[in-house]
């Protein structure tokens, strides 16, 4: 007795095994648990044997930067693949559907996100045993206050751009985010803040275009791939893996120069497992290198594979493995700078 229909999560003739929607579910909660474990459990295991000292409530704060940099990389990573789209021979048409968009969703994660590191910062960076603690006025008073009430108001006025008629007016925003947290991470009192910022602008601007874009260019080629749409989603996902080689190249540039500035190559070895700050910018770049070859691999099967879209499936493992690179991220904002001149 033969069943009429295949039994799900089981390949038949009829093409290669499809991961079922409740296995996809699962993987998605699996991923987000471990990217929040990060944050949350990082500064900890960091710290720990190297003589350095926890900042309170540093798991939360790294939790709160890591929603904060995911946030600004859904829309800038939508903007992103939605232009390179609209470049494909037939997008005139208006005929090949998009997703819903992220955006507005992602701009209240970055709302609270941001209002919770305000908080933190409106209360000397600790966090506040009571509402009294809170001083909202000291924020106009200090330049990390003035910062973090742009990244507030910008992320606000995202997500109003974000469901008006013209969306695409969220670059405006999303620049101020970016230039909020490249001036952020470098303070007036560190050498040369301004070379520290210019190369943490370019970095950052870079990962959210790599990191957002391969997140929406999948959602396009999931969509289009059930209109039997392959020859648009194959053409996709190569202009994007041009683009994006030239972005891992800026993102290893301004990366090296970076930890350079803060780590004299002299100290480097021993700092990368001496310091909190070193071992955790030594897991983010084990996990880019996972990252760079899952692209290679995706890449080579784009461009060999007689179905190109094969290629998709690196490209999923590539976006988890994206998502933990921004969670060691935004750990590493919270872990005490090696700064040595």
């Amino acid at each position: 007795m033969t069943s009429p229909r295949p039994i799900s999560g089981v390949p038949d003739s009829r093409g290669p095994l499809r991961p079922t929607v409740a296995g996809r579910t699962v993987a998605v909660l699996v991923l987000v648990a471990l990217a929040g474990s990060i944050p949350l459990l990082g500064p900890s295991a960091a710290l720990h044997g190297t003589g350095e000292a926890e900042v309170p409530g540093a798991g939360g704060m790294a939790l709160l930067r890591t929603v904060l940099f995911a946030a600004l990389c859904i829309p800038v990573g939508e903007l992103f693949v939605n232009r390179l789209a609209r470049s494909l021979p037939g997008a005139e048409t208006g005929e090949r559907p998009v997703p819903r968009s992220w955006s507005p969703v992602a701009a209240a994660a970055g709302f609270v996100a941001a209002l919770g590191l305000a908080t933190l910062v409106a209360t000397g960076n600790l966090v506040p045993g009571e509402v009294s603690d809170i001083d909202v006025g000291g924020l106009y008073a200090s330049r990390d206050g003035k910062l973090a009430l742009l990244e507030v108001n910008a992320f606000l006025v995202a997500g109003l751009c974000a469901v008006s008629r013209r969306p695409v007016t969220q670059v405006w925003p999303m620049a101020a985010v970016v230039v909020a947290e490249a001036l952020r991470a470098h303070p007036t009192t560190e050498y040369s803040p301004l070379t520290g910022s210019a190369l943490t602008l370019v970095h950052l601007t870079c990962a959210a275009l790599w990191a957002g874009g391969l997140l929406h260019a999948l959602r396009l080629l999931r969509l289009w791939s059930g209109r039997a749409d392959t020859a648009a989603g194959a053409a996709l996902l190569g202009l994007y893996a041009r683009v994006a080689v030239v972005l891992l190249a800026a993102i290893t540039a301004t990366g090296v120069c970076s930890s350079l500035r803060r780590m004299p190559p002299e100290t480097i070895l021993e700092q990368l497992t001496g310091t909190a700050y070193g071992r955790a910018l030594l897991a983010k770049v084990l996990l880019v290198v996972v990252v760079a070859a899952l692209a290679v691999w995706a890449r080579r099967r784009l461009r060999r594979a007689a179905d190109p879209l094969t290629a998709c499936a690196p490209a999923r493992a590539e976006v988890a493995a994206l998502g933990l690179a921004v969670a060691a991220s935004g750990l590493l904002t919270v872990l005490p700078v090696p700064i040595r001149w």
